[in-house]
């Protein structure tokens, strides 16, 4: 999509803050319109795009909103996998041969290591720590980079069309949650 340095570090930005925003809003949205465990936990998984947001959020609401988000946000997560290449079909030039982002190859190694390889699960909670302890740094390093005078080079579009998205797509999905499950 040849996004510069700018553009990807407000994009992060603004999913940075709402789903920040989401981890007080949603309970107590949720709350307010007497949501069900399941009812939540599945909106969670669906409208939150950060896993450890859509965790934060769900546990907050209770042990089997947690449980349903948990699943759905890692069933959702599988969907990368076909996204990333049609993404990589979609976005190909005539000149340049298809890269797949090497990701999907050792997503689709950790989930047959994790599955297969009995040693692997006892070092998997370390493995974990590592990686969020990795998104940590990442996010900061990314975060360093966003300051005010970006977003006024990128400009407050972008911060808006991400905010009438959010807000499209968390009432889309509550509304079918609360219509049809």
């Amino acid at each position: 999509m040849n996004a510069g340095e700018k553009q990807i570090s407000v994009a992060l930005g603004i999913v940075f803050i709402l789903n920040s925003l989401a981890l007080f809003l949603f309970p107590a949205v949720g709350h307010l319109l007497g949501l069900s465990q399941g009812q939540f936990g599945m909106w969670c998984a669906i409208a939150i795009h950060d896993t450890s947001s859509v965790v934060g959020a769900a546990s907050k609401y209770g042990e089997e909103a947690l449980q349903v988000a948990t699943t759905v946000k890692l069933a959702r997560a599988l969907w990368i996998i076909p996204v990333a290449l049609g993404t990589a079909f979609l976005f190909k030039s005539n000149q340049n041969k298809i890269q797949l982002p090497y990701f999907i190859g050792l997503f689709i190694l950790a989930m047959l290591a994790n599955t297969f390889l009995p040693v692997v699960q006892f070092i998997a909670p370390y493995m974990v720590m590592i990686a969020k302890s990795g998104l940590t740094l990442t996010l900061f390093l990314i975060g360093s980079g966003l300051s005010f005078k970006v977003v006024r080079v990128v400009g407050f579009k972008p911060f808006l069309q991400g905010l009438i998205l959010w807000i499209a797509i968390s009432c889309a999905s509550l509304w079918v949650i609360m219509s049809f499950v």
